[in-house]
């Protein structure tokens, strides 16, 4: 075999060199050149397209062999172990020939190397081994080097244009690597297991070499870090997948960094120049979202369900961060939320949200009230004379533009060209609109902002208005026609008749027929002398105030049965 011990003078015991060989430490190289046995030969047969380092004398080296005699005949090899031959250079741990055939080798390079008997095991040879006097070949693959004075090398490929942030010692990474030797050979990829490597760096959790090699990394770059042995597994190696005194090689791509100390971070994108409110705890918010990992892989987005996400705030609805990340915004206001696992899924994650994950919200708030809200009532403009105010029970015809607090156009009566037309307190709108619609006068212009729990509530209006949102009524009122006091559908402008029933009852049978009734009441508003409730169907008001008034119910009304208001408290027909 071709090993020297330290203080090596030729030539070496037989004994000892026949040792260094039943250990496993022979010597590779072949060759089989031209020229004299006297001289030593190397033969390149394959030298790789990049050779970004050579052996020189100290370097310690791990290369396959396989050892011949000149006929060609095995007298050793390295793939038989398994292993390869590691030793260092230009230090007398070989045989000189050796020694100097390794210098100048790329890794991956192969060479034939013939060595003469004087700088092989010369006239001793080695018993029942080595010949005396033998020419030695090799045939040697080189797979590693590295120098005691050796530090870990990094090679930044790809920087992103925007680094707001680099690795510091304690900080928790989740990167994806493959881990090849210095040959390539590749040992390891969390590619392959599709998970990410998570980690803090700096504190023991690593390998000296990778804790020392992610430092100042930006999340979205990618670097390769080499690191010598003595950095990494030494010469031991890992007992499974990396051999001893081997180089490693990580071609890293860092996905996600934070720091357990981290908070949120908030980004303002946009402002709106009038905020004249600031979200608080205990606000409910409807909000659209994107929601990204650091490296911009997307997880989750309100805008692909097209619905908002709807939510209290400060109350443990969200996960802590984005709690935290919604408290003063704006409505309009689009804000970047920086959430650390710590406040946001922790280290399990959920769905496809890794754990450790830091993730990243760009939100847009569409609008928030609080449950304890009213109305908010803004007058734009009021005519001169604006005595005669809207109440309950009063005839209305307006005009309006339905929002939401963003703008979005939910209804208008102007684009349909008619008036919307209800009687107010009568539960024919909603009751913000209603409580909006009071004291109003006509020619009156303003603005009516409802919550939704005195608007449409949680479930809005399918395919219109959705659930849980703040309506913006502009509206201007364009007729108001007075109702009747509470309570009444039908009321005299004056004195009533004595006989009234004998009036009714035009046949003077002693019964009243509906067809009689209704002819009466209407002839009495045709006069004037009677008004009917504004806004309701006077056919229907007449046949309820009719039904009323047959008390037994037999289609006819006598005058036993027949009473007014003052008489009969239950009945307000007249």
């Amino acid at each position: 075999m071709a090993i020297r011990a330290r203080g090596w003078r030729p030539p070496p015991p037989p004994l000892l060199l026949l040792l260094l060989w039943v250990t496993g430490q022979a010597a590779p190289v072949a060759g089989l050149g031209l020229g004299s046995d006297t001289e030593l030969q190397i033969e390149r047969r394959f030298v790789p397209d990049e050779c970004p380092r050579t052996v020189r004398s100290g370097d310690f080296v791990r290369y396959h062999y396989v050892g011949m005699f000149p006929d060609g005949q095995k007298f050793d090899s390295s793939y038989d172990r398994d292993s390869t031959f590691n030793v260092f250079v230009g230090k007398g741990q070989l045989i000189a020939g050796m020694d100097q055939a390794l210098v100048g080798m790329c890794v991956n390079e192969r060479r034939f190397v013939k060595i003469p008997s004087k700088l092989a095991y010369g006239s001793e040879g080695v018993s029942g081994v080595i010949p005396p006097d033998s020419v030695l070949h090799f045939d040697v693959l080189l797979m590693d080097i590295w120098n005691s004075e050796d530090q870990v090398q990094i090679h930044t490929y790809f920087k992103p244009a925007s680094c707001p942030r680099t690795i510091q010692v304690s900080d928790f990474v989740r990167y994806h690597y493959n881990g090849t030797f210095l040959d390539g050979t590749l040992f390891d990829s969390s590619h392959n297991r599709m998970k990410t490597y998570d980690t803090y760096v700096g504190i023991g959790w690593l390998i000296p070499g990778m804790d020392k090699g992610l430092l100042g990394m930006c999340v979205g770059e990618k670097r390769i870090i080499t690191i010598p042995p003595f950095l990494a597994y030494g010469e031991d190696g890992d007992g499974k997948d990396i051999p001893g005194q081997a180089s490693l090689v990580f071609d890293v791509a860092l996905l996600d960094l934070h720091n357990p100390k981290d908070g949120i971070s908030i980004e303002n994108k946009v402002v709106p120049e009038n905020c004249e409110r600031q979200s608080q705890t205990g606000d409910f918010l409807r909000y659209h979202y994107n929601g990204t990992l650091l490296d911009g892989t997307f997880f989750d987005s309100s805008y692909s369900r097209n619905r908002t996400f709807d939510t209290y705030i400060g109350q443990g609805y969200v996960i802590a961060g984005m709690d935290e990340g919604l408290l003063g915004v704006c409505i309009g206001e689009k804000r970047r939320i920086v959430v650390p696992p710590h406040l946001g899924y922790g280290e399990e994650g959920r769905g496809n949200i890794p754990g450790s994950a830091v993730l990243v919200f760009d939100i847009h708030v569409i609008d928030f009230h609080n449950p304890s809200d009213s109305i908010s009532i803004t007058s734009h403009y009021k005519p001169p004379d604006c005595s005669v105010l809207s109440k309950k029970g009063d005839y209305l015809k307006y005009h309006y533009n339905a929002s939401l607090l963003d703008g979005t156009l939910l209804d208008s009566t102007w684009n349909l060209g008619k008036t919307y037309n209800i009687v107010l307190g009568s539960g024919q709108v909603v009751l913000g609109m209603d409580m909006g619609l009071r004291e109003m006068c006509v020619g009156e212009k303003r603005t009516v902002i409802i919550p939704p729990h005195l608007g449409y509530g949680e479930a809005g209006v399918d395919g219109e208005v959705p659930g849980s949102a703040v309506l913006v009524f502009d509206i201007e009122l364009l007729e108001l026609v007075a109702g009747l006091p509470e309570g009444y559908m039908f009321i005299w402008n004056g004195e009533v008749s004595a006989n009234l029933f004998e009036d009714i009852d035009k046949d003077g049978n002693g019964e009243v027929l509906l067809e009689e009734f209704s002819e009466y009441i209407h002839a009495q508003v045709a006069s004037g002398k009677g008004k009917l409730a504004p806004g309701f169907d006077a056919e229907m008001i007449v046949k309820n105030m009719f039904t009323n008034q047959d008390r037994n119910g037999d289609g006819k009304v006598t005058a036993d049965e027949f009473k007014l208001k003052d008489q009969e408290a239950k009945h307000d027909e007249l």
